[in-house]
């Protein structure tokens, strides 16, 4: 019998969260797979996107196009950071991949390169996150620059939040008058919002959204929000107790006895460690559902093991399931136990097993807990 560490992917509930994201906006939807799809599978969640007719798929690089294209993704597929240098311009033309243009270094490779059919492209303002894209004054520019190139059919604008998970800040309206400005009276669609914008900001959804972390049902807020609520975990992970033991009070668990036990306690280890990207600098207090309640974590945790409380769960035994996060644990209130984002948790997955499986799922609310404070 295989290490019971597994990652099991609900493509039921991928596809509940695009219906759900085409709902809330009536955009196009570009569906980012970028980074193995959020660590769930770039091949398979392309393959059910396009199944549901996606509009477009999303990139960081080539290399994750081609691998796309080599097995049979037809869906228009949209390079997130454009090329990086001019050799991949051949490749972008004959795969018939779109590309975003962030910088003049593109604009001039895309002028010395003969084209036989003209490309999309997908223009990029920095409106305010100061990462990459055009800044304001030079975005008139680059737009005039490609539209009378003669090798670019249709442009769309885009930009990138840098706090619309944040719902109480007012940087997000200002990048969008930003980018209004910027883009009025030239000709083409935009594209503003990821998951928090298409969650939290109908304002400025555009002709296309391009939904991330809420197609893999987490939210990205630290708040609860009524949209983010309706999302549908695609992603359970989870192992099984492995060990027991019972310690008396005032012994150490863990590495670096960080965590000294204060009452006679029930010790469980878990098969699952910071290898198969569970974060090492997790805090003991952390929540694990078994058996539908919830259980802490107790100490550092290790390479392939954590341990948990189970004093309070006496009718757990070796062999029973240990949820990590999944349903009625959201990710995104692991990751702020973690002190991380629920985006790094996701791409973080390794080593584990990987399960697809097709179930109908609903929303459902948090494993209940009793505890006595650690």
């Amino acid at each position: 019998m295989s290490r019971p560490a597994q990652a099991t992917i609900n493509l039921q509930a991928l596809r509940d969260n695009l219906a759900f994201a085409r709902q809330l906006s009536g955009s196009k939807v570009v569906g980012v797979i970028k980074a193995n799809a959020y660590g769930h599978g770039a091949l398979t969640i392309a393959r059910v996107l396009e199944s549901e007719q996606i509009d477009c798929l999303a990139v960081a690089c080539i290399e994750e196009a081609l691998e796309l294209r080599h097995n049979g993704i037809q869906s228009p597929i949209l390079l997130l950071e454009g090329f990086y240098s001019a050799d991949e311009l051949p490749l972008i033309e004959a795969y018939q991949l779109t590309t975003v243009i962030q910088q003049q270094d593109q604009i001039d490779m895309l002028l010395a390169y003969p084209v036989k059919q003209p490309l999309n492209i997908w223009l990029k303002l920095d409106s305010g996150m100061h990462r990459i894209g055009f800044l304001p004054q030079d975005f008139p520019q680059a737009y005039q620059a490609l539209t009378q190139s003669g090798k670019v059919r249709d442009i769309v604008f885009m930009t990138h939040f840098s706090c619309a998970d944040d719902l109480d800040s007012d940087y997000t309206r200002r990048q969008l008058s930003t980018f209004r400005r910027i883009t009025a009276g030239l000709e083409g669609e935009t594209s503003l919002c990821n998951s928090p914008g298409v969650l939290g900001w109908p304002e400025a959804h555009g002709h296309w959204i391009r939904p991330g972390l809420m197609l893999y049902g987490a939210s990205p807020f630290d708040v609860n929000h009524p949209n983010a609520g309706q999302l549908k975990p695609v992603m359970e992970l989870s192992s099984s107790i492995i060990a027991i033991r019972d310690l008396p009070a005032g012994v150490p668990v863990g590495y670096s006895a960080t965590f000294i036990t204060n009452r006679p306690t029930r010790a469980g280890v878990v098969a699952i460690g910071y290898a198969d990207g569970y974060p090492r600098h997790t805090p003991s207090g952390a929540p694990v559902v078994i058996n539908g309640k919830r259980a802490r974590i107790m100490g550092k945790i290790s390479m392939d093991m954590m341990t948990v409380d189970l004093t309070d769960l006496p009718d757990v035994n070796i062999g029973d399931k240990v949820t990590l996060w999944g349903s009625g644990l959201p990710a995104a209130e692991v990751a702020q136990h973690a002190g991380t984002i629920p985006y790094e948790l996701l791409c973080n997955m390794k080593r584990v097993n990987v399960n697809y499986i097709d179930t109908p799922v609903t929303t459902e609310q948090p494993a209940t807990s009793e505890f006595i404070s650690l």
